[in-house]
Formats: C-alpha cells, sequence, structure tokens
C-alpha cells in the first residue's frame, strides 16, 4: 500500500506562532494554544477577542511572523521525509500566517484555514476550510488507499493521529503524552525520522 505522511505545523515544524507574537507585543493571554485549550473555536473567539481590544491589524502580526524561522532541524527533517514518501502538513494556523514559513521549509503541501479582515485591516474573524479538517482528511487519503502516517503535538492533532495508521507524538506536554500513553514519543528529531523510518520499512 502507498504511504503518506501527514504532519502538524506548530510546535513539529515551526515556532507556535500565537506564542510568538504574544512575546513579541507583549500581550501575555495570546500564549494560550490548543495544549492548553482543547476547544479551537472557544481558544479562537479568545484570541479575536484580544486582537479586537488591542486594535490589532493582520499586518502587525504579519510582521512579526516574518522574522522567525523553522525550528531547528525542522527542515532537514522534512527534506528526507519528503524525499521517502509524500506528505502534507495538516495545521489549523492561516494562509496569511503561515506562508513565509512554509516558504523557508521548501514549500511542502499545506492545507489551513484562513483569517478573516475588515476594511481597515482589523483581524475581524476566521473561516474554517473544514471542520475537524485534519480527521478528514487522513480518513479522505485512507480512502484513496494510502496508508497514512501521522505525527502532532496538541489537542488539536488527536483526531488525525487517531485517524492514522501509524501516529507518534512530537515533543507532547506530560500531560497529553499520559492520556495517550498507547502512542510512541519523540523528543527530537533524530528520535522522529526514527519513528518514521519504521513506519516507512513495516
Amino acid at each position: 500500500m502507498m504511504k503518506i505522511a501527514t504532519l502538524d505545523l506548530e510546535g513539529v515544524l515551526i515556532p507556535e506562532i500565537w506564542i510568538s507574537f504574544a512575546d513579541a507585543v507583549n500581550i501575555p493571554e495570546l500564549r494560550r494554544t490548543t495544549r492548553d485549550e482543547p476547544d479551537y473555536d472557544k481558544l479562537m473567539r479568545y484570541r479575536l477577542d484580544i486582537l479586537s481590544n488591542h486594535g490589532i491589524k493582520l499586518s502587525e502580526i504579519q510582521q512579526v511572523i516574518s522574522t522567525l524561522e523553522p525550528i531547528a532541524g525542522a527542515r532537514e527533517f522534512l527534506d528526507w521525509l519528503r524525499g521517502e514518501t509524500r506528505v502534507v502538513i495538516l495545521s489549523d494556523t492561516f494562509e496569511q500566517f503561515a506562508a513565509p514559513l512554509i516558504r523557508k521549509l521548501g514549500s511542502p503541501a499545506l492545507f489551513c484555514h484562513e483569517i478573516e479582515t475588515d476594511s481597515r485591516g482589523f483581524v475581524s474573524g476566521y473561516k474554517l476550510r473544514l471542520q475537524d479538517q485534519k480527521r478528514k482528511t487522513v480518513e479522505a487519503f485512507r480512502n484513496l488507499n494510502f496508508e497514512v502516517l501521522s505525527s502532532g503535538d496538541s489537542y488539536n492533532d488527536i483526531s488525525m493521529l487517531r485517524a492514522a495508521n501509524k501516529a507518534v507524538l512530537y515533543r507532547p506536554t506530560a500531560k497529553f503524552a499520559a492520556e495517550n500513553s498507547d502512542l510512541p514519543v519523540a523528543v527530537d528529531y533524530v528520535g522522529l525520522k526514527a519513528v518514521f523510518e519504521k513506519f516507512l520499512k513495516d
């Protein structure tokens, strides 16, 4: 059976964008991520309220993102994996956020969402590509007779990981790892490569 890998983006290949922005503009409330809040819609409404209260434009977020780099070793790992099998990045980030970092990763395929702005450029909302898109994408690949190999680090990844044929947690919190103790854990790219090598050989 043909194989395909699906990877989360933030926390696996790039820094957490919201945490990086929160630190850059000194708004610690924006450090909250899907590691802290499993309900993505609730998390995004929380973030949008904060952005509105502070009068933050999309361009201000993009300016911070433009200064970020992929996590050290991520590009090399991804280049290796893309040389071994098909790879698709499944993320709950937004096209307008991820674009510069995706280019720095060698422009792999990315499925994500879109941010919405008003006529003045202020962030006003977001548009999901599809509800629970990570799981549904994996299920679609499996229906196309792919064996799906997945990796993620957070609560919004779990439906993708559980829908995959094989999955590995990458640098999860201790709590998340304990809650999913049947899944292998990798703490660096050397370990992640070793797990994927095993998956690809099986």
